[in-house]
Parts: C-alpha cells; sequence; structure tokens
C-alpha cells in the first residue's frame, strides 16, 4: 500500500461519523510532552500521575529521523502543569569517545508544559511549553503556545512555536487532530511545521490490569518528510497515579474550631513534684508502679462522688480500648481515664509509611469503644517515649465526624500533653517497644544516566537496615549491603568502578534524640561509616519546629575520621523548611559547606501525593545542576505487628533522581552537595518530613476517617 493510500484511509476514518468512546483521552508524544506525534495539544497530563515511555523515533544529529532511542518519565505536578525528561541516544552501551561513537547522540533534557486557568470551560483550552530548556548545548531546544477544541469525538490543535532543530520541524505554525474511535483506541493527523505525519493509539484498559496504571502502545505509520530513514516507528507508554493516599482522592472536610472542655473541679491529683503538669513520657513508667493504679494512692476527695470516678463502666470501655490498640499492633500503650477524660499514650510502628493512619485509627478505636456521655479524649503520639504530638476533643463530637463525616473540634499540638487529673491507669504500659530489632529491606542504587559511556549504568544492591531501641530517645543502627548486579562500566576496573557499592557493613551508629523546650531538638550519631573508605563519624543535628509545625530550621554539622591515614572530612550545613500543607508542598532551601569540600546553596520542592512526592531541584556548588526526583514508599500502608522476635519492613520512603549539569557544558558531576548520613535523622524519625504536625493533621482529617474505616 502506498503512503498516499495509507494516508487517504486514515483521513477518511477520521472524517467518519461514529461516535463510540467516551472520552477523548491524552497521551505521551513521541517527543516526551502530551500531544499527537510530533506536536503537543493543550491537555497537559494530571496532577498526580507519572508515566514512563519508550519509543525508537529518534532524531539525531544527522538531522534525520533514524531508528534510536527516546526514553521518557513525566509526570503531573499539579493542575495545569506537567513536566517530562528525555534521555535520546543512537545506542546504549556505545562509548562515544571514539570515533564511531563521536558521530552519535546521547542528549537528556527537560522539558515543562502549563495550562492556562481561568478560561471558561467549553470555550477551548491554552498552554505553553518548552522542550529541552536549560542547558549549553541545547539539540531540541523547542518553545510553543498551543489551543485546543473538543468537538465529539475529535480533538482539533493549533499552534505555534520556535525551534531550534533543522528543516524547520517545529518551527512555525503546526496543527493537529485526533479521533477517538474507540475507548482504546485513536488516530491521529498533524503537520509539524515541516511535514505530515498520522499515527495510531492502542491503549489497555486499566481493569485488564488491576486498576493499577495505564498502558498503551503508540505508532507513527505515515509521514511524507524527507529526513526519515523509515515510514514506521513505534512507542510504548505506562502511566499511573502515584499514590491511591492522594489528598484529592478524598472528599475536603473542612476542621472546626476547637472548643476546649469546661473547666471541673480536680477530683484528685497525683503528686507532680510541683513541675504543674506530667510529662507523657513518664507515662508508663507511673503505669508500672502499683500505687499509680489504686485509688488509695491518690489523695481524697471531699465528695461521694469523686470517690466513685472510677466507675465500672468507663473502666471496661478503657481496657477494652487498650486491648484494642494492643491488637492493632501499636507499642507502649498506656491507657488512663477519670471521670470525664480518657488518656492513650501509643507508639505507631505499623503504620510506618504516615502516622496520620496510626492517629485516625487510635482516635477511631477510642470513638468506637467508649461510649458514656460527655467524655474527652487526650492522645498522645510518641517516639521511644519522646512525646511527638498531642490532639484533644470530644469523643461524641469524633464519632459523628466518623459516621457522618461532621467537622471534628480537635486541639492539636507540637509536643508533650498533661495527664489528666485524678487518673486511674488501665493496668501497666504494654508492648515495650526496647530491645526488638526491626529489619528495613530495599534496593541500594549507585548509577549514572546519559554519559558518554552509555544511556543508564548501575550498581544495584539489596540494602538491610537493623534498628535496635534501647531506651528513651536512643538505639542502635547497623546498615549492611551486598551487590546484586552491575553494569560493565560499574564492574572493577570500569570507569565507574570508584561508585560502585560497598558489599557488608556499610555503617553501625550508637543514635540519642533529645527534645528540648520550646520545640527544639537534637539527635547524634556516633559511630563507623563507610563511604567508599572507612570513617569514625558523629553527626549532631539540632533542629527548631515551629508550634503549627509550618516551620523548620535545622543546623547540622558532622565530623568523618579516616580510619586508615590521618585525614578527615566534615560538613556544616543550615536548612529552611517551609511546610505548605494545603497544596502538600514542602518547600527547602540548604546552605553550607559540604563532605567533599564544596559549599553552596541547594533548593527544592517537593510535590505530595499521599506517601510519595516529585521533587524539582537546583544546586549550585562547584557545578550549577537542575533535575527531578521521585520517592515512592516500598512497604505496606500497614506493616507487620512488631513481635517479640522483631519486625521486617521495606522502607517506608526510598528515592531515585535525574540531574543534568546547566549553565556551561554538561559534565558529569558526581556527589556534589554531598551530606552522608544515615535513616536516623530528625526529619524522618521525630518529624516525618514534615507530615507530624497540627497543620498537616488539620488538613487531611478525611484520610484519618478512611485508615480507621479501613483497618478498624
Amino acid at each position: 500500500m502506498s503512503k498516499l493510500n495509507v494516508f487517504l484511509g486514515s483521513a477518511i476514518a477520521l472524517s467518519s461519523p461514529l461516535v463510540f468512546a467516551d472520552q477523548i483521552n491524552s497521551h505521551q508524544s513521541f517527543v516526551g510532552y502530551t500531544g499527537l506525534i510530533n506536536t503537543p495539544n493543550a491537555e497537559i497530563q494530571e496532577k498526580g500521575v507519572v508515566g514512563g515511555g519508550y519509543n525508537n523515533q529518534l532524531f539525531d544529529l544527522s538531522g534525520n529521523y533514524v531508528d534510536g532511542h527516546n526514553f521518557i518519565v513525566s509526570a503531573g505536578l499539579f493542575d495545569g502543569l506537567e513536566v517530562s525528561g528525555l534521555i535520546a541516544s543512537n545506542t546504549i552501551h556505545d562509548n562515544m569517545f571514539t570515533t564511531e561513537g563521536k558521530k552519535q547522540i546521547r542528549d537528556l533534557s527537560f522539558n515543562a508544559k502549563y495550562q492556562i486557568p481561568y478560561i471558561p470551560k467549553g470555550w477551548f483550552s491554552l498552554a505553553i511549553g518548552g522542550k529541552d530548556i536549560g542547558g549549553h548545548i541545547n539539540h531540541y531546544e523547542t518553545y510553543y503556545a498551543v489551543a485546543s477544541k473538543e468537538l465529539w469525538n475529535f480533538r482539533f490543535s493549533a499552534g505555534i512555536s520556535k525551534s531550534k532543530r533543522p528543516h524547520g520541524i517545529m518551527d512555525g505554525v503546526f496543527g493537529g487532530v485526533e479521533y477517538q474511535v474507540f475507548d482504546w483506541f485513536s488516530l491521529q493527523a498533524e503537520h509539524d511545521a515541516e511535514a505530515f505525519n498520522a499515527g495510531a493509539k492502542v491503549t489497555i484498559p486499566k481493569k485488564w490490569l488491576y486498576d493499577i496504571g495505564e498502558l498503551t502502545f503508540t505508532s507513527r505509520f505515515y509521514s511524507n518528510t524527507d529526513y526519515s530513514e523509515q515510514d514506521t516507528y513505534w512507542g510504548v507508554n505506562f502511566s499511573m497515579p502515584l499514590s491511591n493516599e492522594d489528598k484529592q482522592n478524598y472528599k475536603k472536610v473542612e476542621a472546626a474550631p476547637y472548643v476546649a472542655p469546661v473547666a471541673t473541679q480536680p477530683i484528685a491529683k497525683i503528686d507532680d513534684h510541683g513541675i504543674g503538669f506530667i510529662q507523657t513520657a513518664m507515662a508508663p513508667e507511673l503505669a508500672e508502679q502499683a500505687k499509680a493504679v489504686t485509688v488509695a494512692s491518690i489523695k481524697q476527695a471531699p465528695t461521694q462522688t469523686t470517690q466513685k470516678h472510677a466507675n465500672s463502666s468507663l473502666n471496661s470501655q478503657v481496657i477494652e480500648l487498650k486491648q484494642a490498640l494492643i491488637n492493632d499492633g501499636f507499642e507502649n500503650v498506656v491507657v488512663g481515664y477519670n471521670f470525664n477524660t480518657v488518656f492513650v499514650n501509643f507508639e505507631n510502628s505499623v503504620f510506618n509509611r504516615n502516622d496520620i493512619d496510626a492517629i485516625g485509627v487510635v482516635l477511631g478505636r477510642i470513638a468506637e469503644s467508649v461510649t458514656n456521655e460527655s467524655t474527652h479524649f487526650n492522645v498522645q503520639l510518641s517516639k521511644t517515649d519522646i512525646p511527638l504530638i498531642a490532639i484533644q476533643g470530644k469523643v461524641d463530637n469524633y464519632r459523628l465526624f466518623i459516621e457522618k463525616g461532621v467537622s471534628p473540634d480537635l486541639n492539636v499540638q507540637q509536643g508533650k500533653a498533661s495527664i489528666p487529673e485524678g487518673v486511674v491507669w488501665a493496668g501497666k504500659a504494654e508492648a515495650s517497644p526496647y530491645f526488638k530489632p526491626r529489619v528495613t529491606l530495599s534496593p541500594a542504587l549507585s548509577n549514572t544516566y546519559a554519559t558518554e559511556f552509555g544511556v543508564f549504568d548501575y550498581s544495584v544492591g539489596l540494602r538491610a537496615e537493623l534498628d535496635v531501641p534501647l531506651w528513651q530517645g536512643g538505639g542502635i543502627k547497623v546498615t549492611g549491603q551486598t551487590i546484586l548486579d552491575e553494569s560493565s562500566d560499574f564492574e572493577d576496573n570500569g570507569v565507574f568502578d570508584n561508585y560502585s557499592l560497598d558489599e557488608g557493613i556499610v555503617n553501625a551508629m550508637l543514635h540519642q534524640t533529645f527534645a528540648l523546650p520550646y520545640g527544639f531538638y537534637n539527635q547524634t550519631q556516633i559511630g563507623f561509616f563507610k563511604d567508599y573508605f572507612d570513617y569514625k563519624a558523629i553527626i549532631n543535628e539540632t533542629a527548631w519546629l515551629s508550634p503549627e509545625g509550618r516551620h523548620k530550621v535545622s543546623a547540622k554539622i558532622a565530623y568523618f575520621d579516616y580510619a586508615d591515614y590521618r585525614a578527615s572530612r566534615e560538613y556544616e550545613t543550615l536548612t529552611y523548611q517551609y511546610n505548605w500543607v494545603e497544596q502538600d508542598i514542602t518547600l527547602h532551601a540548604t546552605a553550607g559547606k559540604y563532605f567533599y569540600g564544596d559549599s553552596g546553596v541547594k533548593l527544592e520542592s517537593r510535590f505530595w501525593f499521599g506517601d510519595s512526592y516529585i521533587a524539582v531541584f537546583y544546586e549550585n556548588t562547584d557545578a550549577q545542576k537542575a533535575g527531578v526526583g521521585l520517592s515512592i514508599p516500598l512497604t505496606p500502608r500497614k506493616d507487620m505487628k512488631v513481635t517479640p522476635f522483631g519486625q521486617l519492613k521495606g522502607r517506608d520512603i526510598w528515592r531515585v533522581g535525574l540531574s543534568t549539569q546547566i549553565g556551561e557544558f554538561n559534565r558529569l558531576v558526581f556527589n556534589q552537595g554531598y551530606a552522608p548520613s544515615t535513616q536516623v535523622t530528625l526529619d524522618n524519625t521525630m518529624f516525618k518530613r514534615g507530615r507530624l504536625t497540627s497543620s498537616y493533621i488539620y488538613s487531611n482529617l478525611a484520610r484519618m476517617k478512611e485508615a480507621y474505616e479501613s483497618y478498624k
């Protein structure tokens, strides 16, 4: 069949009046942005959706389309903005320093598209964007504006662009039409300012893939360009939501202002030695003392009513509550009560991805177990007896939230809570967190992208981290790893041999954390650290968290003594973090001197989607770099319970990144702005990366409710 017949057949199909599809789908183009084949449309990738694609239509240094490799990663950062990265290469492993390799292209580029808001729905969509943005050499640099309009099962797009590519490709006026024949099949025809192209896309329904994601096969089966080795090129793309726990998946709940409980006359009071309140961290110690659980040891109240504050009804309810929390897998569970308040202290070791789920389950258990009217609750989440956050409210009010979604009245505060007056403990503290080993398994990866030696070189291994809590705020952590596989460039005598993963024990640290007054925390780690060489290390971090949790400032100082020679390294950094919880964005700025002697600043924006995030970052130390990072949990939403023999789990957050040097020739830069540490940091253990704050809880009430309903 001739090219003309194929093109005419496509045109006839595009003009068909048949209507079968419910909506017009948007897919990744061959060049990275959402669009047709070579041209964009005004649609963007949905917020929180990530995609990965491959196609063999390469525009190389010869100025022709050839059979090569395009690897594409894309993401919808927020409503209206998509970003993508593309690696274009003639070959996968050829060395570009050889004579043959010098004729090839191996390029890493960054793309972005923004859909203009405020255009009335039903008019049209308008977007602006750029391809191959930044850097010193831009083979594919293109900037464009495009408008799209949907009519029936058609989407018409037209725009104007400016490009550096030869032959006028995407340099001028372009346009195209998409026809959604079926939900799973669509046809495209376009003019890319140089040639007419036609293609087709076939989509595998999500329900066939267990609703995990969407798989799309694409093709360009016709083009009248004079600069192509062949007529047909093909591609494949897979896209999926980054997280099922993304806030946009829940119906928003507006938190009502907290109404403080009406003050009541104290019935009895445990001797607090003049402090005025008792740290919740002391609750387990109190609960272990027999005198703390008997009415006889509490100062006698003057009325007959107060002698009966430990009524049998509430007593049986809190015993049931305590057992339910232990069955859920929580540790260091302490439950106490007086005539109008239930107090709960617990530690979360099962909902390791996000403490918001643990808080939701605990508050739901209280509403389920405590049925006495006008009862308040006072709940505190701790970490190895260090109080992290305290939540107060009314049981009836929270039960109404669970049953009907009515906004709950909660008072959430950072740090410790006061123990209610006249408290009676429901037995001893149970499920101690101490001396129980926790093993975390995760991949270990050292890699390079789009270098002169290969598209992707790697050293990948399996890492096991052993953490044993020993006392309040303290424990040991030992990390070991083994190599599973390496590309030839990371093997012995390879060009990246020095950056291959180490095997065996890579660090062993004793760590101690203190909660200080006025929102300050301090953490110190001392031990052995292996980072290509053996070091004895001491790492100290001091951080301040604002009362509502929006602002965090931390200073980190580390000293590394080279074990084999009289040499040392050190780093000092100062970091500011802003938690924009309404938009699920955290902003980070770090300045200081780093491990390899470079100094400067690092800026990063993290766009959170449930328990995953996409990061966009910029570094300026020895060189200027920009890139993106992807962080995902590698463990279930709820892990196995801690047994007397320990716990096995996956990493609650694991990150990979892609970066390129900007502002000058793109050299390969290793370990710039590097500050070695372990997973034991204040941000990970105490602050949960900005997600254990009062402002975060108020903003994620719907997830708390859903967590209880899912795991009750």
